[in-house]
This record gives structure tokens, sequence and C-alpha cells, in this order.
């Protein structure tokens, strides 16, 4: 059987206010910091950030790595929302949308959530890799927004 798609969601409740962990978040050269899986930024975001805008890292996962070039669908600061659009940039037609969201729950606490939808096009990603990175990557998103809000504690403990 292969897989056509697979989706998760994930929330993070975060002790600093919503712009600040926005802010973070939207700081893409800050992604290796809370991103384990994210070594490098290969190439930075090619403006600020904004419909359409690009930016390629490196992603270590399956005991590989790949490039993985991201472009920005939707960036609303007012509203908190950031949405991109992902793909190897090795020319696979696989691709997923990320979408992250931060809420206030008061004036010093956040909540992240993020959701996920992958879309495996090639024959061995839908047969394998997608099987793999399904059972993978919910582990994987909840560790890195671990390791963000533990950033964000670790910034606000040194100002």
């Amino acid at each position: 059987m292969l897989l056509n798609e697979f989706t998760g969601k994930a929330s993070q409740d975060i002790d600093a206010p919503a712009d600040e962990v926005f802010g973070f978040i939207t700081d893409l050269d800050r992604l290796p910091e809370w991103n384990a899986h994210i070594p490098t930024i290969v190439e930075r975001a090619s403006g600020p950030l904004a419909k359409d805008v690009e930016w390629v890292v490196r992603i270590n996962a399956l005991g590989s790595h790949w490039h993985s070039r991201s472009r920005v669908v939707a960036y609303d600061p007012e509203q908190r929302r950031f949405e991109h659009f992902t793909q190897s940039d090795d020319g696979n037609p696989s691709y997923a949308n990320w979408r992250w969201h931060v809420t206030p729950i008061s004036d010093r606490r956040s909540r992240l959530d993020v959701s996920y939808d992958v879309h495996p096009r090639s024959f061995w990603r839908r047969a394998l890799f997608a099987k793999i990175r399904r059972h993978q990557l919910p582990d994987e998103v909840r560790e890195s927004l671990a390791a963000l809000a533990s950033q964000i504690r670790t910034k606000a403990s040194v100002r």
C-alpha cells in the first residue's frame, strides 16, 4: 500500500509573550538552535518574511541528509500566523505544508500550535520513506517545540 498523505499537529505552552514567541519562530537564522534536524541554514531567506520568500536548510533524518527549500505561503504578524511550503531541493515532487500559530494565554505565556501535511509523490517516498517519517515526525516536532521553549526561557533568563 502506498501512502499518499499524512498529517500531524503539536502544541507547546511557552513562558513568553506571544509576540516574542512569534518573533523567535520566524527568525529563520535561529532554526538550528531549536530544531535538531536542521543543523544549518544553507541559503538565507531571500528577503524579509513575506509571501513567496524562500530559504534552504539542511535536513538530517533517516540516517541521511538533504537540502529542503521552503517558501512562505502566509505571514501575518498581527495574527501571529505563519505558513510555509517545503520541498527537497533535488527535484522530487514530494512536499509538505507547515502552519504555525501563536496564541496568548496571558501577558507572559503563549501557546504555539503547529500542524503539517506531507504529500509524498515519488514511488519510494510513498512506498517506504513516508511510512517511516509518519512515525518519526510527531516525536521530532514535539522535541523541537520543547527545545524552542527552552531556548526562549534561556534567552529570557539572560535579560
